[in-house]
């Protein structure tokens, strides 16, 4: 272990006011921190000041709680060594050099055989914590183990039977099938079929299919006058964030959910279409099962009783009915949820008189019908589901490598728990990347570099039962992460296809264009051809799903999350969640050569590097404000298809919003030309030292390069988002419906969606007025 004393941080934690009893709607009060939002004077060579910028009007009043007079970052107007604005030790191009050449494809093997080889739960994997904090000292970071006590649940039994006349006529195994070829599947110790944060309860009803549960289907269905109440919901697997199709069965009164996978959604690779099943081909096993989390994630994620502030020993804890289930549920193979479709045969209306979203059954051939229901009174389903909730330590392991700027900090984050033994895609392709590329800085690091900006590493624990682990140490860090940091890169599935995706906050778009276009594709079909060549070219909105979440939208702090996370049309069908995730099918199927392992490796660890040694930071505030046009456009779409578009004042309502972007786009602009300058005068200068010219250049380059840090936390809201007030961001935040997808400007949508014109008002005013903020960082 790190210490005797696990709870001994490494990053030491900045006192803040002891906890106080919070009152409605105030749950955040004391995590509330002064942004550290700064404009240098723009006279050459005078000192930081702070620069207050309607700090009273975004902390209100808990300003107080955490202020970072300027004097504490010692020699802050000084370069941080001789050789700056060059590299400390190192090059750029000889670090890019060991970056490229270090990761290796039998060392990653040699990773994920170790991390798939038993199971890893959240909460019950501190030898893995351990063994990744060990790994990660004998590559030359200094690391440890940091516990937190969260609220999380453990199967104890379920059941899940079909009932006709009060008699069983099938029963499901809830068992994935144990494979000979697979060595995981068949642990005596693997993990149950079951859902996180699910609650318990023994229920018997009629039940009802639901498509995919999402809000819109139970719309399409209350249309079409099924009877919902007192009934159980049979839904699919996909369209939103599994614990939300929950949510809205429980709202609209129906006593409980199973979720089940339809090969309808696998596309091309499918028995129907000839191909064989896991493991004899590519199609997916029968019996393959979604584990996951039904925590209401769009409400907000972390530990459900603590939500705002660190689950650590002896804090207060609330009832965790805010974002979590009081019906059960259960997850359920295809192949399982056969004999309850058919049973559903001429009952209700089919699904082909439905919307065409729900016409993509992929079980017809198995004399499924998908009719609605509901089930006639003789067939009814039992659920039981029967869980232990429990407060248990979970194990983040954190390392970290000082820079020379110790206030510039870029944070690199991979999960490490699994629902499953395997976990050879999710998460643990991108642990094994994790591992190599802090294998090549330790490398950098044995020939003598040091950073230009900190850098630190997160293996997250209780990323699957809700971003647990990160949401606690955010909540844990909060002022010093406000203070101090650049960027949070997260990979959670290093590799599960051949595509590379990309989801970011726009500050990092030029950065991530720049990388990608410097490393090899495994595909080489055509030679030569790069990373960028082979990708489409979309980077995604931030939403939620995985550990940026508390990083970008809680903590202001811009954020992007990629891999090799998408499948082509052709790609083996990837077991999300299932025992067949395992390291067997990533041999086979996955990453044979584990080349894409070792391109998420490079990529990630260039963009690091990219990000803690260029002397002008490589964001891009152009990009963000063109971005915000971009978004704005698509509300004021919705706005005039929603059932306010014809009434008085709602076309004005972005008026003003407008013209607060087209503002914040000319200071961008200005802002891009003098950062842009000041980085041509850094390469020029060469490390060849000058004191008066290098104080004076390094004072103006860390003037803009505060301002770059600070842009992201101006779009922070202190009172958060109606009813999900954990959410701070007013540009992007997790669909309330969807809970994966991004909304921007999701204050704006929700009211649309609402039919509030008055919150719609509200809203445009609340952003316009931020916008105005950010454009005065970058002035």
């Amino acid at each position: 272990m790190a210490s005797n004393d696990e709870r001994a941080p490494l990053l030491q934690v900045v006192a803040v006011r002891p906890h106080r009893d919070r009152y409605n709607n105030h749950t955040l009060r004391r995590f509330c921190t002064i942004a550290l939002v700064v404009l240098p004077l723009t006279t050459i060579g005078l000192a930081f000041l702070s620069y207050a910028f309607g700090q009273s009007d975004l902390f209100g009043d808990d300003k107080q709680d955490h202020v970072v007079p300027w004097d504490s970052l010692s020699g802050s107007n000084k370069p941080p060594h001789s050789q700056w604005p060059a590299g400390n030790g190192l090059s750029f191009e000889d670090l890019k050099e060991i970056l490229f050449t270090t990761p290796d494809t039998k060392k990653a093997k040699e990773w994920s055989e170790y991390y798939t080889a038993g199971p890893h739960l959240a909460g019950q994997n501190l030898s893995q914590a351990v063994w990744t904090k060990d790994r990660w000292e004998e590559f030359g970071v200094k690391s440890e183990v940091v516990p937190y006590e969260v609220y999380i649940n453990y199967p104890l039994d379920h059941r899940l039977a079909l009932l006709k006349d009060g008699e069983v006529s099938f029963e499901a195994t809830l068992e994935e099938d144990v494979l000979e070829e697979d060595p995981t599947t068949g642990l005596e110790d693997r993990v149950p079929v079951f859902h996180g944060y699910s609650a318990s309860g023994n229920v018997t009803a009629q039940y009802v299919y639901c498509n995919y549960g999402t809000f819109t289907d139970f719309e399409n269905l209350l249309a079409a006058g099924i009877e919902l109440e007192g009934k159980i919901a049979l839904a699919r697997y996909g369209g939103v964030f599994r614990g939300l199709k929950v949510k809205r069965a429980q709202e609209l009164g129906m006593v409980g959910t199973i979720i089940y996978t339809d090969p309808g959604d696998d596309g091309l690779v499918t028995e129907v279409n000839g191909y064989k099943p896991y493991p004899e081909g590519p199609a997916r096993n029968p019996s393959s099962v979604q584990r996951g989390s039904v925590q209401y994630l769009s409400q907000f994620p972390g530990d459900p009783t603590t939500p705002g502030y660190a689950s650590k020993p002896g804090v207060p804890r609330l009832p965790a009915n805010e974002s979590t289930p009081s019906i059960p549920s259960l997850p359920l193979s295809y192949a399982e949820a056969i004999p309850l479709l058919q049973a559903l045969n001429g009952h209700g209306p089919n699904a082909s008189s439905f919307p065409a979203r729900w016409h993509k059954g992929g079980l017809e051939h198995k004399n499924v019908s998908y009719n609605i229901g509901p089930s006639p009174p003789s067939v009814t389903i039992n659920l039981m589901n029967l869980q232990n909730y429990t407060i248990t330590p979970l194990w983040n392991t954190i390392g970290i490598i000082n820079g020379s700027i110790s206030d510039e900090v870029i944070i690199l984050g991979n999960h490490r728990d699994a629902w499953i033994a395997g976990g050879a895609g999710d998460p643990n392709s991108g642990s094994v990347a994790l591992l190599e590329l802090i294998r090549s800085f330790g490398i950098a690091l044995s020939r003598g570099w040091k950073p230009q900006r900190t850098i630190v590493f997160a293996s997250w624990d209780g990323e699957e039962y809700g971003l647990v682990g990160s949401t606690e140490w955010v909540e844990d860090y909060l002022p010093w992460l406000k203070d101090s940091t650049v960027a949070y890169l997260n990979v959670d599935v290093g590799t599960r296809g051949t595509r590379f995706n990309c989801n970011a906050a726009p500050l990092l778009s030029s950065a991530i264009y720049e990388v990608t276009k410097s490393i090899k594709s495994p595909n080489q079909t055509v030679e030569g051809s790069t990373v960028y060549d082979l990708w489409d070219k979309h980077i995604g909105t931030m939403g939620s799903g995985s550990d940026f979440t508390a990083f970008q939208d809680f903590a202001g702090i811009p954020s992007a999350d990629f891999g090799f996370g998408k499948t082509g049309p052709l790609d083996p069908i990837y077991h999300y969640h299932s025992n067949y995730d395992s390291y067997a099918w990533m041999v086979k199927y996955g990453d044979p050569s584990f080349e894409y392992h070792v391109t998420a490796a490079k990529v990630w660890s260039l963009l690091a590097a990219s990000l803690s040694e260029k002397a002008v930071i490589p964001f891009n505030a152009s990009d963000y404000a063109i971005s915000l046009d971009r978004y704005l456009d698509s509300v004021k779409h919705m706005a005039n298809a929603s059932k306010i578009a014809h009434e008085k004042d709602v076309v004005h309502a972005f008026t003003d919003l407008d013209r607060a972007i087209e503002h914040l786009q000319r200071a961008a602009q200005k802002f891009e030309t003098r950062a842009g300058d000041l980085a041509i005068q850094a390469t020029a200068a060469g490390g060849k030292y000058n004191p008066a010219a290098t104080n004076k250049l390094f004072a103006e380059i860390r003037a803009v390069n505060t301002q770059y840090k600070v842009l992201e936390r101006a779009f922070l809201y202190p009172k958060g988002l109606d009813g999900r007030s954990w959410f701070k961001h007013v540009v992007f935040a997790p669909g309330k419906w969807t809970g994966y997808a991004g909304d921007t400007f999701p204050g704006l949508v929700e009211a649309i969606q609402a039919g509030d014109k008055k919150a719609l008002h509200r809203w445009a005013g609340i952003i316009e007025g931020i916008v105005w903020r950010a454009a005065g960082v970058l002035s």
